[in-house]
């Protein structure tokens, strides 16, 4: 069920909102925790006990890890819920993938398991990694109500593109948000300009990157025309639906980061990568580069970790070699700026740097968005 569909807006949103309100303060939790698993089972009913088995887990670990905490007990019982959710997300999302690697390299023809892939299981699965992660830093209490870290994990405004709602940002609004007029105002008409990005402008660009994305021969300027299409189609798609995501958060009382702060405006690809998906960028900044090191064991070190973020970052967005390779595009830009690139932007004209980074962005978007290597290579030449 889209966000801009009409089931949606005409239907499940309105009485999602009249049951909710209607509700005494103790069962409004309740009330959205059964909305966000029926827009889930309206998708995909027979993956609803998945997302049931990721919040289970994650629910029982997170206490586990509190018990013994300071023992050795507590690193086996972290280690054990990342590898029950990586395994999950990797064997619905990556399964196929692997096999059909391995077929090309190898020669064999193992079968296929053309599984379907879960709706947001990307996003549930980093929410409650990063739940149990925090638990066991001492970041965040664990939630010992099963119903509050269900109501998180599953909330639906968040559930199919985003924002990465982190835990500690909204544990306190689990359970003593309060609901206004003012609120539900400003959450409705940040919900009609995401509306408004989805439907007038992405969709209607979308139509013609579409057009020329299937053409076989394209000319050089319609190639650059197709690019810039998707380039936009991709921003407005993408922030509308966090523009409707923090919007319909106001109407239920909750408050979500901003996940995109003008990033088309930028002068380089770190400021950039600064301003778009920005929940995405602080998940894999807090839980893969920190650790890993961050840049507090040398220039080699960083750009090995550098490395790393954006190999996982590219395969995160998609199970496709492509992806892989728009994440290993970012991260020579990144590394390139890092070492020597953002000294000289510095000093440059601002619209040096800003020209510069829009070329980036959309040859990247052309990487992203043609998963056919073939097709992809064609496309580039054009």
């Amino acid at each position: 069920m889209l966000f801009s569909s009409v089931p949606f807006l005409f239907y499940f949103l309105p009485a999602a909102l009249l049951i909710y309100f209607a509700a005494p303060r103790q069962l409004k939790n309740a009330v959205l925790l059964l909305a966000s698993l029926f827009f889930y089972a309206w998708g995909e009913p027979k993956y609803m006990l998945l997302m049931l088995v990721s919040i289970v887990q994650g629910y029982g670990f997170g206490l586990l890890i509190e018990k013994h905490r300071g023992q050795k007990a507590s690193k086996v019982f972290l280690t054990l819920s990342i590898l029950v959710s990586l395994g999950l997300l990797g064997y619905f999302k990556y399964a196929d993938f692997f096999l059909s690697s391995v077929n090309a390299v190898t020669g064999l023809s193992l079968p296929l398991l053309k599984l379907s892939l879960p709706i947001g299981i990307s996003f549930y699965t980093f929410q409650v990694l990063s739940y149990v992660i925090d638990v066991y830093r001492g970041t965040v209490p664990p939630q010992r109500n099963l119903l509050q870290l269900a109501t998180y994990v599953a909330m639906f405004p968040q559930l199919i593109a985003g924002p990465i709602v982190q835990y500690k940002t909204v544990e306190h609004e689990l359970m003593y948000r309060r609901e206004s007029v003012f609120e539900a105002s400003r959450g409705m008409q940040r919900f009609v300009v995401g509306l408004a990005k989805k439907v007038l402008i992405a969709n209607q660009v979308g139509a013609l990157w579409e057009q020329i994305s299937a053409m076989s021969a394209p000319t050089a300027v319609t190639a650059w025309l197709g690019a810039i299409a998707f380039t936009f189609q991709i921003y407005f798609d993408f922030s509308g639906y966090s523009d409707m995501a923090i919007g319909l958060g106001h109407l239920f009382g909750f408050h979500f980061l901003e996940n995109f702060e003008h990033p088309y405006e930028s002068r380089t690809v770190t400021e950039f990568w600064r301003r778009w998906h920005i929940s995405l960028g602080t998940w894999f900044r807090e839980y893969v580069y920190i650790p890993l090191g961050g840049n507090r064991h040398g220039k080699a070190r960083q750009i090995l970790n550098l490395a790393i973020v954006w190999f996982l970052t590219g395969l995160w967005h998609g199970a496709s070699w492509n992806f892989v390779l728009w994440g290993l595009y970012y991260a020579v830009l990144l590394i390139l700026e890092k070492l020597f690139l953002l000294r000289w932007l510095d000093k440059a004209p601002k619209w040096v740097g800003h020209v510069y980074t829009i070329f980036a962005f959309i040859m990247g978007w052309v990487l992203f968005a043609i998963t056919d290597f073939a097709q992809l290579g064609q496309y580039v030449s054009a």
